[in-house]
């Protein structure tokens, strides 16, 4: 056989689906797995999916050598030891020029590593976030590769026709930038996922336990919502959800779901990256927190029964108006979550000197990804408006519709309250709101109490310098 254009390694689902589009897209790709019945499978399916032009390896060095120089191959496997042992084994058969690429939630400063150790062996490195889940994978991804750039112009054709393709913006891939930029932007994708997950399952839990609305109706609301603003590949799965009915027994399955959210680890890493850089993100703490919660099943159900009591609200509920009212409080939440991911973005940026396009983040996120949403469309014309902008609330178009829907949102916020039902993610985003808007805030007083127990030191509003007072000795000597 011919050699092929780039090789992949690693066939669990994304790498399949991965490697079976880049076949379909016309790149004869060499494929390789440790277990090497997954490389049967893969090869069978290329077969049963239209003959693609894939080809299956059971050993390392065969692998390797049916690639075209300079090689190119993408890894997909478990981050962490799984990803250096991979590489150990590829780059045992690998030339001076070739290329490995990480395709897996890789955390960046280990990215950043194997990118200067595969230097030193005279291999080029790309560490590649992919988003999309598994029909992504097959069908269109958004990717987001940083690293080597000569690596990156290795595999730019393969990577433009293989990614999501958005009629009015393009493919939905672009070189992020040098090192570990791929990786770090992709965790942050995942840590605005969170927060976008938390606050549409609060729109469900308010529609629900306040709004006593069924799953049909349910349905309906989130398909409705989808036809506008909040237009969104997850608006749009939840809509689906509420439809399928339970195939093992009555009624419907997302009701005989267990309350017990499961994680990776990105976001928590997310959260991580926002203390390290003294980035305000509550609504993605609020969804990591909730995740954490939800995992506390057996305490919750004792909590239960020992907190028992009427905790509704005696107060009226108008379907309709509380309809629009929490549409308009998930939008505008929706828009904190995403100011906040991007606010960590830009300073990691500034940090690492990678000079990051957060209009060109938002462009290849609008197809493919996860978080895919018609409003992102927006995001990216705000950064082209002002690339400097310190925060996307402040944009004009975004600061008007938050104006527009706060009073929904604090309403919404205010009668789930009343009603014993919590709303960390939307409370979170209203009290970052809030905060922000405010020109004075009660951190004097904290910084006067830090100043009293630990001469800490302040300044002062009225003139410069740095002051300290002998609270103490001052409050005693009244005494």
């Amino acid at each position: 056989m011919a050699l092929t254009r780039i090789g992949l390694a690693g066939l669990a689902v994304m790498g399949q689906n991965l490697a079976l589009n880049i076949a379909e897209k016309g790149f004869p790709i060499s494929v390789y797995n440790r277990t090497t019945s997954k490389v049967d499978e893969t090869v069978q399916r290329a077969k049963i999916e239209g003959n693609l032009p894939l080809y299956g390896f059971h050993d390392p060095a065969s692998f390797v050598n049916s690639i075209q120089k300079p090689r190119v191959v993408i890894m997909l496997v478990k981050a962490g030891a799984p990803v250096d042992q991979t590489i150990a084994t590829l780059a045992a058969h690998l030339e001076q020029g070739d290329c490995i690429i990480d395709g897996g939630n890789e955390w960046y400063e280990n990215t950043e590593r194997r990118e200067k150790e595969m230097e030193e062996r005279g291999l080029l490195y790309l560490g590649m976030g992919v988003s999309g889940g598994e029909e992504g994978a097959r069908h269109g991804p958004s990717m987001m590769p940083g690293g080597s750039v000569e690596a990156y112009q290795y595999i730019e054709d393969i990577l433009l026709k293989v990614s999501a393709q958005v009629p009015d913006s393009g493919p939905c891939v672009t070189y992020i930038g040098k090192g570990g930029s791929g990786n770090f932007v992709k965790m942050v994708h995942n840590g605005i996922e969170y927060g976008d997950m938390q606050l549409i399952a609060e729109a469900y839990d308010v529609l629900k336990s306040v709004g006593k609305l069924t799953n049909s109706e349910l349905q309906q609301v989130f398909a409705e919502w989808n036809k506008g603003e909040l237009l969104s590949f997850l608006v749009e799965i939840t809509a689906d959800i509420f439809g399928i009915k339970d195939d093992q027994g009555e009624g419907y399955l997302v009701d005989k779901v267990l309350d017990k959210t499961g994680m990776k680890g990105t976001g928590k890493w997310t959260v991580q990256q926002a203390a390290e850089l003294s980035v305000a993100a509550p609504t993605i703490e609020a969804s990591l927190d909730s995740r954490f919660l939800s995992g506390l099943k057996d305490e919750r159900v004792a909590a239960s029964k020992i907190f028992q009591g009427d905790y509704t609200s005696d107060e009226p509920v108008d379907k309709a108006q509380l309809i629009e009212d929490v549409r308009k409080a998930l939008y505008a939440s929706k828009i904190c979550s995403y100011a906040q991911g991007m606010n960590i973005i830009k300073a990691k940026s500034t940090e690492k000197g990678w000079g990051l396009n957060l209009g060109e983040l938002a462009r290849i996120w609008k197809g493919g990804c996860i978080i895919r949403a018609s409003f992102l469309d927006r995001i990216k014309k705000a950064y082209d408006r002002n690339a400097e902008l310190a925060n996307l609330l402040i944009d004009p178009e975004f600061a008007q519709e938050i104006m527009d829907r706060q009073a929904a949102w604090r309403r919404v916020v205010c009668l789930a309250i009343n009603n014993g039902v919590s709303t960390p993610g939307m409370s979170a985003s209203l009290a970052y709101f809030d905060s922000y808007r405010r020109d004075r805030l009660p951190a004097n007083l904290v910084q006067a109490q830090r100043d009293y127990f630990g001469a800490h030191t302040y300044e002062r509003v009225d003139m410069p310098g740095s002051f300290h007072t002998e609270w103490y000795k001052i409050a005693n000597s009244k005494i």
